[in-house]
C-alpha cells in the first residue's frame, strides 16, 4: 500500500454499527455512533431500571458510578478520585467557570480554535462577574513551538485568571501541546482548563501527566459510549471548590459525587461507557487507531485534489493519530456560522453525505471524520459531487 491508498477496512467493524446504509456518515466528530452491542448494554441497563425505579435509584447506585467513574479513569490515565462522570464538556466547561472566583479586573484566555459553546460559557460567566473574555489568535498549521509561543506572550501575570485551551479542536481538527501550554501558563501560577472532547478513543492520554487544573473529555465520541458521557478531571487543590451546578442529596459528600450524582437523570449512558471501551479493546484499539487516521487523511487528500487543492494547502492536525481532518472551501463560501449551517444542511439533502461544515479565520473549513464503519468509496463520491454542488453556490 502506498501513502497514497486508503487503509484496508478493518474486517465486520462496519456491521457493529445501526448507521443508516443509505447515508455516508463522515462526521463521528459530532455525536459520535454507539455500537450495537454497547447500545443493547444501555437498553439492559434502562429494562432494570423500568423493572423497579426505587431498587434502580437505591442505595447501590453510587457504587455502581463510582466503580463504573473508576474504570473510565483508568482508561485516561486519570486519578478516579479526582474526576467526575459529567453529560458532556460543555457542561463541565460551565461548572469549572461557575467554581472559580472571577473578579472584575481578571480574564479568561482563550484561542480563536475554542468550541463555540466553550466561548459563549465564558463570555456569559464574564459577564456576570465583571471579569473579561481575550481572545488569542493561533494561525492553522502553528508548530507546537509557534503555539507555546504565542500563549506565553498572550498570559497576563496577576490579570489572567484562567486559560482554557483544545487538545484536539473541534472547527479547525489541530493537535495541541497542551502540556506544554500547561507548563507555559503554571510559571506564572495560572490555572488551565483544558477542553479535550475528541480524545478519549481518538488518542491515547495520560491525563494526570498532562498537569492540567481542570481537563475534560467526551467518551461518547471516539470511545463508543452512549451520548451523555464524560469525564472531567480537577487537580487536588481545585477539588474542594467546585461546586455543583444543581444541588442534590448527595451535596454534602463533596466533590465527585456532589457532581455525579443528580436525583432522577438517565444514568444509563455512564453505566454503559464500560461497554464502549471494552468493544475498542476488543477490535484492537492501536489498529482503529491508525485505520482512522489514515482514512481521514486520505479522505482529506481526494476531497482537497476534487477542490484544486494542493497537498501545502491542506491544512495537518499538526500530530499524528487524529482522526479528523479539514478542508478549506473555496474563498466566500461558508464564511459564517449560519451559512455554514445551511452548506451542511445541502450537502446531506443533496449528497447523502453528512459531514461538519465551520466558519474559522474568515473562511469556511469542511472536516471529515473517519470510523471503522467508514469505506474509501465514500470519500471518492463526496469528491466526485461536492465541485459541482459548490459551484451552484458561486454564481
Amino acid at each position: 500500500m502506498s501513502a497514497e491508498d486508503p487503509p484496508r477496512s478493518i474486517p465486520g467493524a462496519r456491521l457493529m454499527f445501526s448507521l443508516d446504509p443509505a447515508v455516508s456518515y463522515l462526521n463521528h466528530g459530532a455525536f459520535g455512533a454507539v455500537p450495537i452491542n454497547v447500545q443493547r448494554a444501555q437498553q439492559r441497563l434502562r429494562d432494570e431500571m423500568e423493572a423497579n425505579p426505587l431498587r434502580f435509584y437505591g442505595s447501590g447506585l453510587p457504587d455502581r458510578i463510582v466503580h463504573t467513574r473508576r474504570h473510565l479513569a483508568a482508561f485516561l490515565g486519570a486519578d478516579p478520585d479526582g474526576s467526575a462522570l459529567v453529560p458532556n464538556t460543555t457542561a463541565a466547561v460551565s461548572l469549572v467557570l461557575q467554581s472559580i472566583r472571577f473578579e472584575p479586573a481578571e480574564e479568561v484566555l482563550l484561542t480563536d480554535h475554542s468550541y463555540g459553546a466553550v466561548a459563549m460559557a465564558v463570555r456569559r460567566q464574564c459577564r456576570r462577574t465583571g471579569a473579561s473574555a481575550r481572545t488569542v489568535a493561533i494561525p492553522l498549521g502553528a508548530t507546537d513551538t509557534e503555539v507555546v509561543s504565542r500563549i506565553r506572550s498572550a498570559l497576563r501575570p496577576g490579570r489572567t485568571r484562567l486559560l482554557v485551551v483544545d487538545q484536539i479542536s473541534s472547527a479547525t481538527a489541530s493537535l495541541f501541546p497542551v502540556r506544554e501550554m500547561v507548563a507555559a501558563a503554571r510559571e506564572h501560577d495560572i490555572p488551565v482548563l483544558v477542553d479535550a472532547a475528541h480524545v478519549p478513543g481518538m488518542l491515547p492520554v495520560d491525563v494526570s501527566a498532562i498537569g492540567a487544573d481542570f481537563w475534560v473529555g467526551n467518551l461518547h465520541k471516539w470511545a463508543w459510549a452512549p451520548r451523555g458521557t464524560a469525564l472531567l478531571s480537577v487537580a487536588p487543590e481545585w477539588r474542594r471548590r467546585i461546586d455543583p451546578l444543581i444541588v442534590s442529596w448527595d451535596h454534602d459528600e463533596g466533590y465527585p459525587l456532589s457532581v455525579e450524582m443528580q436525583g432522577t437523570i438517565d444514568y444509563t449512558p455512564w453505566l454503559a461507557a464500560p461497554a464502549g471501551v471494552f468493544t475498542l479493546r476488543t477490535l484492537g484499539w492501536e489498529a482503529v487507531r491508525q485505520h482512522n487516521a489514515e482514512l481521514a487523511a486520505y479522505g482529506q487528500r481526494v476531497v482537497g485534489a476534487a477542490l484544486g487543492l494542493a497537498p501545502s494547502d491542506l491544512p495537518s492536525p499538526a500530530g499524528p493519530g487524529v482522526s479528523m481532518r479539514v478542508v478549506p472551501l473555496p474563498a466566500g463560501l461558508a464564511t459564517t456560522t449560519p451559512e455554514a449551517i445551511a452548506l451542511r444542511q445541502r450537502i446531506a439533502d443533496k449528497l447523502a453525505v453528512e459531514t461538519a461544515v465551520n466558519a474559522w479565520g474568515g473562511r469556511g473549513l469542511l472536516r471529515l471524520s473517519a470510523q471503522v464503519y467508514n469505506r474509501p468509496e465514500e470519500y471518492l463520491h463526496l469528491a466526485e459531487h461536492l465541485p459541482a454542488l459548490l459551484a451552484t453556490l458561486q454564481r
